[in-house]
């Protein structure tokens, strides 16, 4: 399900109900509201959030917060019908045979009505679980034989993703490093994303050869340049279907839990980063305070000598420490 609108139609007096702030805050988001982009295409400023604003998401998840709380979609497993899967303005009902599936999207529209919001009919659409939905660029669907889950990239996710790779390698603009290194940013987070989807039918191994093809061809390149340029432009990423571990109950970055966020959040590092932090037990070197969300992980050369990676040359710190530790040497210097 989609709403139509959403971000253009949210009611600004209902919103600004439910926000709870103090009032300077809520000064400041209604000023943001009432702003819009361009008075050209946005006359309307009684209603609707700035589009692609970082304030968006978060102003439509209070809007449909409600959603959650009402009586069809309890969290009770004992008695619960209808599991609701929201991101944002995107939503999917998985609803357990026996419940009307139009009672389901009537309840729906019924709690976005007050709000000013609707579901938009050409993307809400009832589907089995073996024929799948597309959900945030996943086609997700349960196989017909075993009834397990399945996860993989969306074809047109997938198909944007390579035009994106040719139109950087096809670039006459730019040099092969160049290219490699544009390209790495983005292969790396594609294959972040869908790391825990099925990649079977998703391999990058043509593109890559094709990739390899344009830099061997390069009047300075070479065969075994072309191949050092490869790995760097499509580095690997580990992947396991349906392994990610869901966050615990009722737990948010906010609750104060901070160990359990703390070693949750350790998990994203890699390499030298990973093995740094398992060995300071997740704590900072410098104030040994644990890491959170909010701020990223630096390793610090004790010695100054970037290219000295032994273990016992890093240190682990929060962002702010390490450019505390430099500009403390900076000024000493």
């Amino acid at each position: 399900m989609d709403i139509a609108g959403c971000f253009d139609n949210i009611s600004h007096t209902k919103l600004m109900e439910a926000i709870m702030l103090p009032q300077a805050f809520k000064t400041g988001v209604f000023r943001c509201l009432k702003a819009g982009l361009d008075v050209r295409f946005n006359d309307d400023t009684e209603r609707g959030t700035p589009q692609g604003g970082i304030i968006s998401p978060t102003l439509a998840n209070i809007a449909l917060n409600d959603l959650d709380n009402l009586p069809i979609f309890t969290k009770d497993p004992k008695v619960q019908k209808v599991r609701l899967i929201r991101y944002a303005d995107d939503m999917i009902a998985i609803i357990k045979p026996g419940l009307s599936k139009d009672y389901v999207k009537k309840v729906i529209e019924n709690e976005l009505h007050p709000w000013g919001l609707e579901l938009k009919a050409s993307k809400t659409r009832f589907s089995s679980p073996t024929d799948g939905f597309d959900f945030l660029g996943w086609h997700c669907s349960t196989q017909a034989n075993n009834g397990k889950f399945r996860s993989t990239p969306y074809s047109d996710n997938f198909r944007k993703f390579r035009r994106k790779v040719k139109d950087i390698v096809n670039r006459s603009g730019l040099s092969t490093e160049a290219k490699a290194t544009k390209l790495s940013s983005i292969v790396r987070g594609w294959r972040e994303y869908h790391k825990y989807c099925d990649m079977t039918n998703h391999s990058l191994w043509h593109l890559a050869h094709a990739t390899w093809k344009k830099f061997w061809r390069d009047k300075n390149s070479s065969t075994k340049k072309a191949t050092e340029l490869i790995s760097i432009a499509f580095p690997t990423v580990d992947v396991k279907q349906a392994g990610h571990i869901k966050v615990e109950g009722k737990r948010s970055p906010y609750d104060g839990s901070t160990v359990y966020w703390t070693d949750r959040n350790s998990k994203l590092y890699k390499g030298l980063t990973s093995t740094v932090l398992k060995r300071q037990n997740f704590r900072c070197g410098k104030c040994n305070l644990r890491f959170n969300g909010d701020e990223k992980v630096h390793l610090h050369h004790n010695d100054g000598n970037h290219g000295n990676n032994k273990l016992n040359n890093l240190t682990a710190l929060h962002e702010s420490c390490h450019d505390y530790i430099h500009m403390g040497k900076r000024k000493s210097k």
